[in-house]
């Protein structure tokens, strides 16, 4: 039925079923809220999205590709760094907390440490992504109370090695759900132009309009209030140059890519 329709069933799907003799059919696929292609999942609310302040080296292109990724399908991102008894150094949540986003610094050695997460996902879907070892799996089974496989850090190329071959649908104590999906290093981005990107990175915002010349790209024109705030560490360095990575991708998109 849902191969004439072209519709594939995704994990957090909301569904009507029928039961005939003690057996249940999924009859429809109810609309969608939220949508993410990869990993498939629907009806989102939040995308914790799980880096590693430390082994792995913090992946701050990865991370800001999910948060534009999730900004994008309507859905509220958060950053959780892992692995703060490595490394000290709060750099990273001021460069997310600058940015305006909820972000928290937690280490998977301390379930104390995790159990903050939980106020940002009770009563909710969540889906948590990021790189194989940075914590995801460990986190998710300190949050729900289950054995979850964990993966070794390679010691050669200091990532993790996959554990999560499935998206999987948790149960929290607390309400609300969470969703483990595999880990991976690729993104692609889409479905916006390269015009309308300033308008999801939120530090920006208060910015778009101060530029010398209407229409700035905050890239390579002068007198750019965008880049007098990066000089001023105003906004994060590591945000602004995410920023011009994807810009330029976005400007070799053709627009009949995007519909």
């Amino acid at each position: 039925m849902f191969r004439k329709e072209n519709i594939k069933p995704y994990i957090g799907d909301e569904v009507e079923i029928l039961v005939e003799n003690e057996k249940g059919s999924i009859e429809k696929i109810l609309p969608r809220k939220t949508m993410l292609l990869r990993p498939p999942v629907s009806n989102i609310d939040t995308v914790v999205i799980v880096i590693a302040a430390k082994e792995p080296e913090p992946d701050t292109l990865l991370c800001d590709k999910l948060i534009l990724s999730a900004e994008i399908a309507g859905i509220e991102p958060v950053i959780c760094i892992n692995k703060s008894d490595l490394n000290e150094d709060k750099g990273l949540l001021k460069a997310y907390e600058q940015a305006g986003y909820k972000a928290i610094l937690v280490s998977a050695k301390n379930d104390k440490s995790i159990k903050k997460i939980l106020p940002l996902i009770e009563g909710k879907t969540s889906a948590f992504a990021g790189l194989s070892g940075v914590g995801k799996s460990t986190i998710l089974g300190i949050l729900t109370d289950s054995e979850q496989e964990t993966g070794e850090v390679s010691q050669k190329i200091k990532r993790g090695k996959h554990t999560t071959r499935h998206v999987e649908l948790l149960e929290l104590k607390g309400g609300g759900y969470v969703l483990d999906t595999p880990g991976f290093s690729s993104f692609e981005i889409g479905g916006i132009k390269a015009d309308e990107l300033k308008d999801y990175f939120p530090e920006m915002l208060p910015f778009n309009d101060k530029c010398r010349f209407k229409g700035c790209s905050h890239t390579e024109e002068p007198d750019c209030a965008v880049k007098n705030e990066v000089l001023k560490g105003r906004i994060a360095k590591s945000r602004y140059e995410s920023y011009k990575t994807f810009y330029e991708t976005l400007k070799k998109v053709k627009d009949w890519e995007n519909k």
